[in-house]
Order: C-alpha cells, then structure tokens, then sequence
C-alpha cells in the first residue's frame, strides 16, 4: 500500500496519474497548501523540503520518496514489473532516454511555467518583463516538445514511440498551460499528443486527485508558492 501526500497541481498528478496506470493501492492524504501543512513537522519529517507530493511505500519499509519525479521513477522501477516496463526501459539507452526527457521537464518545464504563473496570475504587481521572459521561455520548451514529436506520438522509445513516465510528467503542465498563458495553437504536435494522453481513464482518475481542479484551488496552491 502507498500513502500519496498531494494536492491538485501538477506535480502532484505526475504522482497520483502513474499510480492509477500501474493499478496500485494507495491512500491519499490531502495536502491544504494555503494553510501550510505542507510546513508542518509530522510532513517535513517525509519531506523535508516541505513540498508536494510525498509518498510513503508500507510495503517496502515506510520507505519515503519525495520530488515528483524521483516518485516517478521509484514508482516505475519498483512496480513497473509487475505491469508494463514500457512506463520506464529497463535498457540502459532507454532508461536513459526517458530520464532524459523526465528532467527536461524538471528543469524547465515546470520552473519555467510555474513561474509564469506566478508572474501572469497570482504576483501583486504586473510586472510585464517577468511576464514575457518566463511565457516566452515556457513557449520556446513547448516548440522542443514540437519538434520531437513531428514524427512520433509519445517522447521515448522508436517508431512511433511509447507512452511512459516522461509523457506523464510534461503532460501534467503542458495540459494547463492556458493558465500560464501561454497558447499552443501553433504547436499541432504537442496539441495532438494532449489529445491522445487526456482520456485515459487513469489519466483522469489521476487528474482528479485529491479533488478535480478549479480555479479557486490552483489560486490556493499558487499563494502558498509566492507568500511561504
């Protein structure tokens, strides 16, 4: 059994979206960002960064995994035999190349847009430079995203590619990427791929974990990144 300790923001359905794929038993634990109980001592004794998400694997000795994408990758090595390697290559370029592209998003997806959010929504002043630099830098790791899937439906793997734990992390921050106000009506690759990941029926399940997400909880999340 897993415990997921999480909150409705990207991050934290990186973590509950691989969880429904692999079919694992877990628990959730609602995170209240706006409170700050992500601060609290019992939390940052899991994480000590006082962030979101947090697992906790009973099954392997309370063992703590903490960063979305280290969960990502724990999740799909520990568990991934036990339903399909695809989330994660057991070959080493493989493997490579799927942490490759994990980390793409790590170091600049999610920084990036989630600092265009903080600027375009949530940031007392406007302060129109901030705004620009960090939408036209989201954008421009968009258009690598365009490119790489000119010719492939999913980030990693030959052919066509497959669909794996690089997809689900760029997927969760790509997929609200209005809210940063940045468009991609001019990235036909990238809306193409939204398309083929949102149904899943685990994707949406994981989507909706802890609660589905609404404007009034991304603004609770996003005040507790600019004020804490």
């Amino acid at each position: 059994m897993i415990d997921l300790y999480t909150a409705s923001t990207p991050n934290g359905h990186k973590a509950s979206i691989l969880l429904e794929e692999l079919g694992l038993p877990y628990t959730v634990h609602a995170i209240d960002l706006g409170s700050g109980a992500q601060k609290q001592p019992d939390y940052l004794r899991l994480n000590p960064n006082g962030r979101i998400p947090t697992i906790v694997d009973r099954d392997n000795g309370d063992f703590a995994v903490f960063e979305s994408g280290a969960i990502l990758l724990y999740l799909a090595e520990q568990y991934g035999p036990q339903s399909n390697w695809a989330f994660l290559p057991q070959d080493p370029k493989g493997r490579s190349e799927a942490i490759q592209w994990l980390m793409f998003q790590m170091g600049g997806i999610g920084p990036m847009q989630g600092q265009a959010n903080v600027f375009f929504r949530y940031f007392p002043e406007k302060i129109q430079p901030a705004i620009d630099r960090y939408q036209k830098e989201t954008k421009r790791l968009y258009t690598v995203l365009e490119q790489r899937l000119q010719d492939r439906d999913y980030l990693c793997g030959a052919g066509k590619g497959y669909y794996g734990i690089a997809d689900i992390a760029n997927f969760t921050w790509v997929n609200i990427h209005a809210w940063a106000g940045v468009e991609i009506d001019d990235l036909p690759n990238v809306r193409a791929w939204l398309e083929r990941i949102r149904p899943r029926p685990a994707v949406q399940r994981g989507l909706a974990v802890p609660a589905k997400i609404d404007t009034a909880t991304i603004v609770t999340a996003a005040q507790a990144i600019v004020v804490r």
